[in-house]
């Protein structure tokens, strides 16, 4: 999509109808060029309504993230934070990363975030690709470094999950569960999910790049798109909560509970972590990379994050794995 794409749609966020000739002159365009710019928004999860003698109007108006809307909501957090607002970008854990490899922000203490209104790759685990369309989530990565080597970093996907829960619990969503080891589901279908990269030695420091998905309002086009049960912020709580307020509540979440793991480790959320484990004492059977599996009952999580499952062997510690939940017939 072209800037003058994001421009065009920004107007048309008022719920009324424009004709061609009044956008045109507003983005001192011809009308052959909103016609292109409009020509196809099946990326973006948005329906536009084109009427003869009206002209375009979108059908379920969005609300666009802005800057200072979010600054102002994080309240006395604002200062800490260095906040890029993109209409478009290919991953923002990926703009992040490149940024940092060309040294950008070095010297710079704030949290860097990056938020975008369309990612065309977002990316969740093991590879797959996160789905998102334009206005019907959020999707924005956080710069965190920490000064320990990553092999002391076990259990932080489990502390963003559980931060991600406390966000919702937060602004009204009550009912969010939490999968091993970082989904955030509500009756069984994902809600958000959270994709973490390492880098740094063994020993220290590490930069985190936390990348964070979260569903508000899925476009039928979006969803159409998603091969796993999926599930909304509007869905479970009937309303489509304020993007920038929600963005700023997950922020002031999330930096939260880092500074909680960073002083104390994982063990100090364990206890909260599994009163939230959709599979906590249920038999489920845990997939690995290589096409193998074990079946067992969950038994709770270890002081490093690590997923404890009761076995015919033992209880035994796994640091990666995909749960799948037996159905009782």
């Amino acid at each position: 999509m072209k800037p003058l794409t994001f421009s065009i749609l920004r107007l048309l966020s008022d719920n009324e109808f424009h004709s061609g000739e009044l956008v045109a002159r507003a983005m001192g365009v011809s009308r052959a060029s909103v016609s292109l710019a409009l020509h196809d928004l099946s990326e973006t999860g948005l329906t536009l309504q084109r009427v003869h003698g009206r002209g375009y109007r979108l059908l379920d108006p969005m609300q666009w993230l802005e800057r200072d809307a979010i600054l102002r909501y994080l309240g006395r957090e604002t200062n800490n934070f260095n906040l890029e607002v993109l209409d478009i970008v290919d991953s923002t854990s990926t703009y992040l990363l490149q940024r940092a490899a060309r040294g950008s922000g070095a010297g710079d203490e704030r949290i860097h975030v990056v938020a975008a209104e369309l990612q065309t790759s977002g990316r969740g685990r093991r590879g797959r690709h996160w789905h998102s369309g334009l206005g019907d989530g959020l999707a924005f990565s956080l710069l965190w470094r920490f000064q320990h080597g990553a092999s002391l970093l076990s259990g932080l996907s489990l502390v963003v999950g559980l931060a991600i829960i406390r966000a919702l619990e937060s602004t009204g969503v009550k009912g969010g569960v939490l999968k091993w080891p970082n989904d955030v589901l509500y009756n069984m279908c994902k809600v958000a999910g959270v994709l973490i990269e390492l880098h740094g030695d063994m020993l220290g420091p590490t930069m985190a790049v936390i990348g964070v998905g979260i569903n508000l309002k899925l476009s039928n086009i979006t969803h159409a798109r998603i091969d796993q049960g999926v599930t909304d912020v509007y869905s479970i709580s009937g309303e489509k909560p304020d993007r920038n307020r929600f963005l700023a509540a997950l922020l002031i979440s999330l930096t939260g509970a880092l500074r909680e793991f960073e002083r104390e480790g994982f063990s100090r959320f364990k206890q909260e972590w599994v009163a939230h484990h959709c599979c906590e004492n249920k038999l489920v059977r845990l997939g690995f990379p290589d096409g193998s599996s074990l079946d067992g009952v969950i038994h709770g999580v270890a002081d490093d994050g690590s997923l404890l499952v009761r076995t015919s062997a033992g209880v035994q510690s796994y640091n990666s794995g995909e749960i799948t939940l037996y159905k009782m017939e």
